[in-house]
């Protein structure tokens, strides 16, 4: 389906939590469906669902406007194709959180619910 997705393509939860609380500059995309947004969500993230990703790329491009994107799902597995597709589009920077908002629920902020 991709021509290559890179593990190294990775960050933890914590990683993004850190860059957040430095104030780095980056996108939080989540790719998860609007329903699983619904119940549980990082505070200023955008969501942008997997399957009409492809769709959305220049209004990512727009949004992002050469910042680098972290994007994350329930587990990792959506955001990690997420961010193949997006490479592959042409936005270079572009991490995938591992774990999801799952871990980021269990390593980082409690209060975010877990389904």
């Amino acid at each position: 389906m991709f021509k290559h997705i890179d593990p190294q393509w990775e960050v933890s939860a914590q990683e993004v939590k850190s860059r957040l609380d430095k104030g780095e500059d980056f996108v939080l995309l989540d790719v998860r469906q609007p329903e699983e947004a619904d119940m549980c969500r990082i505070d200023g993230s955008h969501l942008f669902p997997l399957p009409s990703l492809q769709q959305q790329v220049e209004e990512i491009r727009g949004l992002t406007n050469g910042r680098p994107i972290v994007t994350y799902c329930h587990h990792g597995h959506r955001s990690v194709q997420a961010a193949a597709i997006l490479r592959e589009s042409g936005l270079g920077r572009v991490m995938s959180m591992a774990g999801g908002i799952d871990s980021w629920s269990v390593t980082v902020d409690a209060s975010v619910g877990r389904y």
